[in-house]
This record gives C-alpha cells, structure tokens and sequence, in this order.
C-alpha cells in the first residue's frame, strides 16, 4: 500500500515536471530535466520492487488462520465499534461436527461489555451479531452459533482445494512476513580446549533449526558461535604448552588429546604455585598481544576447531564462529560509556553496573583491570544491535543462564542501545539433557558425555537397527549407509526438538529408535512410504506435475478433507514458532500429519488393482496429488529440522 502510493505521488510529480516543460531541450531547463530523471527511476524501481513482492505473496501459502482473524477482526469491529482492541480467538476446531476453526470471541466481549459499559449481553447474542457483519470473503462457506456462544466456522471445499493446487504448482512457500528483518542467532558456544559434550546438543540442534526456520520464512539471518575463546584459563594453556613443546612455534605440536591436556593445565595450575604465577603472566602477555602468545593461542584454537567441525559436519551445522576474544577491543569503550553515563560503581576496587529490578550487579571491571563475562555479553550485545543492526537477536542459551541474560538485556536498555518495542531481544532458554535415571546425564564413571561418542553409538544403534528389520537385505550398501546416517543423526536431533525446550527431557537410544509413535524414526519411514506410491504406480514428476495444474482436488471423502486441512495448517504453525520459538509445536505438527495421512489412505485408495492379477487398472489422480502435498509439506518440515530423509529405507 505504501508503494502504491508513492508511485502515484511519483506520477504525478513528472506529469508537473512535463508541463514545466522539462522535458524539452532548452538548457536553463537542465535540473528540472535531473529531477525528473531520478523521479523516474525512483518510479521504476518501486514498479518493480512491487511486482516481486506481489509475484512473492502470491506464491506465499496462506495462513488460514490469519486470514480468519482478519474476518472476524473486521466484523467485531463493524459489530462493536466503540471497543478499543477487542478479543480475537480463532482456533482450529477440535472435532469435525464443529466445523474447521472456531472463533471464540463472543464469551470475553460479553465480559468486557459488563464490565466497561455494564451492559449485560449474552455471548450468543454478541456470536449473532458478529455473524452478521462477516464481510464477503473467498474462505467461509458458513459459520453456526453453538453453545454459549462459539461461532462455528466451514471452510469453502474450492477455497481448499485451490490453495492445495497453489501449493503443488508453486512448492512449499513461506508464509508472507513483511518487512525483511536481519535476526541475529547466538548458538552452541562451546570452550576452546574443551570437548563438546552432551550440554552442547541442545543449543547446536534448536539454535541451528530456529535459523533455518527464519531462513526460509524470508529473513536475513546471522548465525554466530559465540566461543570461549578468551580469559585466564589461556594463560595456563600457554604455560603448560611451553613446558611441554618448547618449539612450538617452529614445529607445530602435537596436541592429540586436548581434553587431557586441560586437565593437565588445571592439575598444575591448583598444585603449582610457581605454575600458577607463569600462567597470570601468560595472560597478561596474550592480552597485550604478544606475537609469540598470540600464535601459541592461535594454536590451542585451531586444535579445538577441528574437533567442533567434525561434530557440525556430522549434524550438518553451519554457524559462523564469533568468540569472546572478537569482542576484546570493544571492552574498554564498554566500560567508559557506562561511565560516562554514571551508571558505574566502585566495589572494592571493582567497577559495578546495578540495573533496576535486579539485584545482582554486573561486573564490568574486576579489581586488577581484567574484564569479565559480562562485559564481552555487553560488547556482544551492542555489536549485534548497532553494528550488525539486528532487528530480532536470539539466544539459544540453557535456562541456568536465565537471569545474567536478563540483566544484560535490562543494562541494554537502560544505556538507550534498543527499545523493546522495536527490537526483540529473546532468550531461547532450555532444560538439561538427563539419564534414563532422571539424573544429569553422564558416563557409568560419572563423566560428562563426550558428543562424538554419543553421535558414534547413535550410528552403531542405527545400523542395529536397520539388520534387525533386514534392511541389509534389500538396499544397497549406499542406500543402507544413507538410511544409517538419516535415521541416526534425525533421531538424535527429532529427539530433542519433539520435546518442549523449556523442560529437561531424558535421553534414550530405545525411544528414539522406536519406529511407532512420534519419533523419527517413525516419521521417516512413514515419508519414504509416502513418496513410494506415486513411483509404484509408475507415475513420474512430470505427470504429477502436469496434474497438479489440470486436476481439481476433489475432497469429497471425510478424510481427503480431513488431510487437505492438516497440509494446509503449515504456515500457521510455522508462524506460532516464529513467534514463541517452541519448535516442538513443528514435531507434534509433523507427527500429526503423518498419522491424518494414515487415516486417509487406510480409506481411500490411491492405486486401485486387479485383486486377481496385481496390475494397476485405476489411478486416482487427486488423490496422488495429496499424496505429494503431504510428502512436500513434510520434506520442509524435516529440513527445518535438520532432519535428511531418504528415497528407500
């Protein structure tokens, strides 16, 4: 709407400009001719833009749900006008007999009435007039009063099927967003000189399955790791390293086991005094950037990268690294804008940041000059504000960190860096990852999991698997070593994002291999079911294509109706997430539609054969075509997961 009208203020600025005469030849004419120039190509460009974005919206599928809201939006306020922001509920309905969607707004309004104007109406009254100013629309076929009160909704069955025919023309689109935001995603974050272990899952798999939701959904997004790489625990590294590899910085050292050389560091650095002072002095040299302490870090680093990478490229991860140490430059001017500010006090030679509502200072300064986590946070945070300009940052952070991320936000705010109402600064909190003895998950010796080998036993467990169902029988070693990494990998990552984030989930290779219920495993098999019967039938892409823009869906059958909704829930659900960041509303989605499928090819048949003879004698092309919009809808699904699935299985 903006574009159009600027177009037609553009229009009619170079019609003026004409009959200036700017057009014609006369040389005291020449900036009239500029103006007019740039008016043009101003007028073009925006013709343009428009046309992408209307040839865009037009691919995008449409939230059903939104367009609903927008209806009864307007009818609530065509019925009650004098209402500021009235209540709005539109649901899905939970059984057929109650139509599609539900608009529960009548009960609330009625409440609002008798308690701002004390009138006292019924909600079926208030549904009844809502129901009458309905304005004309292209997705209600009719809507009844139920109960106190409900407004129930049908759905026009070509509305349906035109949108499901869009759907297979165009693939699966996201929904419409608006405005192209920038969002900035900090995940997974492990320790240099520090394995990644099992606390590390759950921050890689949300974090890196929230930006390829925000990814496809049209936003430009960020994905940064932001590592440990920065602090004291370096100058104890550093001494033991030239300890133990003097040459170190002619012959490259052989550093096999990091994690034992930590452990060795950390020995001497609690028993060995004299160890311990070398190790200050080390860091002091690191930060004042010492070419020969910079390049035994260097070091240390790229031994702990090469060991992330193997990790991230077994979950098929791509995150930008970013660590503290980016940061380290920024810090000093963190610390003088704070005080520049008078937001700064001195604690025992400490530099101290309150923030209102929080009764844990930060600490921006320690007593030696050294600087903290909270001020490489507070570098980080105004980085990705004002440099990266990030319009939506998220934290994949676990819930442990809850409170120091929540004051860091609030001492954002408090300096003026950004204002919650244009910048959404979010904390994707999680709970830990436990035993099938409900307790921390660890080694029987009591150790930490190390990820490898956890990624490692998932691979093992997968293959067991697989011969246990003969598939070793029937694919070839390719397709069964595909089949392996899919189920493995997708099992492990669907086993965490199925659960709600918020909550601790326990850990189990039994469940998560299970193939009944709502795991991967299930919902793999189930896809490559899925996708096997228009190929059994002997019906290519080309001939579903072509289909897809000739066949009319015909959803006579309560359960074609019942699966050509479900498909078409994605966008909203895809939209819940964007806004909560719950990306188990995804899996019990993923889950749901795979069981509707279920239900309808149970009763419907696809491929109709001669009972005697096996050959094909019907093709119900509608019905392949379902079939595909399904198979579609949950190959986007799976890659927003992360999830690989296969062609046999």
């Amino acid at each position: 709407a903006f574009q159009e009208n600027e177009i037609k203020l553009l229009t009619a600025e170079i019609e003026r400009l004409k009959n200036f005469g700017c057009l014609g030849v006369s040389p005291s004419l020449e900036g009239l001719r500029d103006e007019n120039a740039k008016l043009k190509y101003r007028l073009n460009f925006l013709q343009k833009s428009l046309q992408e974005e209307r040839s865009k919206a037009a691919k995008s599928m449409i939230n059903i749900n939104s367009c609903l809201q927008e209806i009864f939006g307007a009818a609530i306020q065509a019925a009650y006008p004098e209402l500021e922001n009235p209540p709005l509920v539109v649901t899905p309905s939970q059984q057929p007999k109650f139509g599609d969607y539900q608009c529960n707004s009548a009960m609330a309004i009625s409440q609002i009435l008798l308690k701002t104007k004390e009138q006292k109406v019924s909600p079926r009254e208030i549904a009844e007039k809502i129901a009458k100013n309905i304005p004309a629309n292209e997705c209600i076929e009719k809507v009844e009063i139920a109960g106190p009160g409900f407004i129930n909704v049908h759905l026009r069955k070509d509305f349906v099927s035109k949108q499901l025919s869009s759907l297979l023309m165009n693939g699966v689109q996201p929904p419409a967003i608006g405005k192209r935001k920038k969002v900035v995603v900090d995940f997974s974050s492990p320790n240099i000189a520090k394995e990644m272990h099992v606390g590390h899952l759950r921050s890689t798999i949300i974090g890196e399955s929230m930006c390829r939701l925000f990814e496809f959904a049209g936003y430009d997004v960020l994905r940064l790791n932001h590592l440990g790489d920065w602090g004291t625990q370096f100058g104890m590294l550093i001494a033991h390293l030239q300890d133990k590899f003097p040459d170190y910085l002619t012959v490259s050292p052989p550093i096999g086991d990091l994690q034992a050389f930590y452990k060795e560091s950390k020995r001497r650095f609690d028993t060995e005094e004299e160890f311990k002072k070398r190790a200050y002095q080390c860091v002091v040299l690191l930060q004042s950037k010492n070419p020969d302490f910079i390049k035994a870090w260097e070091l240390i680093c790229d031994v702990s990268r090469k060991e992330f990478q193997k990790i991230y490229n077994c979950l098929d991860i791509t995150v930008i690294e970013r660590g503290e140490s980016f940061y380290h430059e920024m810090m000093k001017d963190i610390v003088k804008e704070f005080e520049d500010k008078g937001f700064v006090q001195v604690d025992d030679g400490r530099k101290i940041v309150f923030v209102p509502g929080f009764p844990v200072p930060l600490t921006i300064m320690k007593s030696d000059g050294g600087y903290t986590y909270d001020t490489s946070d507070l570098a980080a945070l105004k980085h990705r504000l004002c440099e990266e300009k990030g319009d939506i940052l998220i934290y994949v952070v676990d819930s442990g960190q809850s409170v120091h991320l929540q004051t860091v936000f609030a001492a954002g705010q408090m300096i003026g860096w950004y204002d919650p109402k244009v910048t959404r600064v979010a904390h994707a909190a999680f709970g830990v990852v436990l035993g099938e003895d409900k307790k921390k998950f660890k080694t029987r010796s009591g150790d930490t999991v190390r990820l490898i080998d956890l990624l490692e036993e998932g691979l093992k467990r997968a293959m067991d698997k697989l011969k246990d169902k003969e598939r070793d029988k029937v694919l070839t070693p390719e397709e069964l070593k595909a089949a392996q990494t899919s189920v493995a990998f997708g099992c492990i990552k669907y086993a965490d994002l199925s659960h709600n984030r918020l909550n601790d989930y326990v850990f189990s290779f039994d469940k998560m291999l299970d193939d009944r219920g709502n795991t991967a495993a299930y919902l793999l098999y189930a896809f490559t079911r899925i996708r096997a019967i228009a190929r059994l039938a002997n019906i290519d892409e080309q001939m579903l294509r072509k289909a897809a823009r000739e066949e009319v869906l015909i959803l006579d059958h309560e359960k074609e109706w019942k699966l050509g909704k479900c498909i078409l829930r994605f966008p909203e659900i895809l939209q819940k997430i964007l806004e909560d960041l719950l990306l188990h509303t995804l899996c019990d989605y993923l889950y749901e539609l795979a069981t509707t499928f279920t239900e309808f090819y149970d009763n419907c048949y696809c491929v109709e054969k001669d009972r005697q003879s096996g050959q094909i004698v019907k093709v119900n092309m509608w019905r392949l075509l379902l079939c595909e919009a399904t198979a579609a809808v949950m190959a986007k699904g799976f890659d927003i997961l992360g999830i690989k699935p296969v062609q046999r299985m």
